[in-house]
């Protein structure tokens, strides 16, 4: 029996980027937010930084609703289809080049979302994190909390149902 070669880890590496870029770059608004993904591993972790354009109450000043909104809806998104393709990814399946050159796969679609805001979005960079609590033939749902300072204290909270694409 012949045992395939793994592959050098840096060409795992670039394929998962480029994947993920790719994810992102098919959503102009995630660029006009500024919102990045930090990768480790299968995790993501959506970074929002900070930019007065984000300021909803200059009063406060807290982050506008519908920026926090946008924030964990992203954040969901994104998550929901990279765990719904790791698999196709880190086999090869899916071509990441092709992925960057904008051919993407069927992606799920938003049916409803829903968001808590438990206090408001300080004037500062802000994270989040998703977490699929169930992804099945046609349906997913999808958790997000945003924090800023302290994972332990979310300034929001989401959830999320998806529509999955058909095979």
């Amino acid at each position: 029996m012949t045992r395939k070669t793994p592959e050098p880890v840096q060409v795992i590496k670039q394929r998962r980027d480029a994947a993920l870029s790719a994810l992102v770059d098919g959503v102009p608004y995630i660029h006009y937010l500024g919102v990045t993904f930090d990768r480790r591993g299968d995790e993501l972790t959506a970074v929002l930084p900070f930019d007065d354009k984000l300021i909803g109450n200059p009063f406060l000043p807290a982050i506008h609703g519908g920026v926090t909104a946008a924030f964990l809806e992203i954040t969901a998104m994104i998550t929901l289809n990279w765990t719904w393709l790791w698999e196709d990814i880190e086999s090869g399946v899916l071509d990441a080049e092709e992925m960057v050159a904008g051919k993407l796969p069927r992606l799920p679609k938003t049916i409803d979302f829903t968001v808590d805001y438990l206090r408001s979005g300080l004037p500062r960079d802000a994270y989040a994190r998703a977490r699929v609590n169930r992804s099945g033939r046609r349906y997913a749902s999808v958790q997000v909390e945003a924090w800023q300072d302290n994972r332990d204290r979310p300034f929001a909270a989401a959830n999320a149902h998806f529509l999955m694409p058909r095979s």
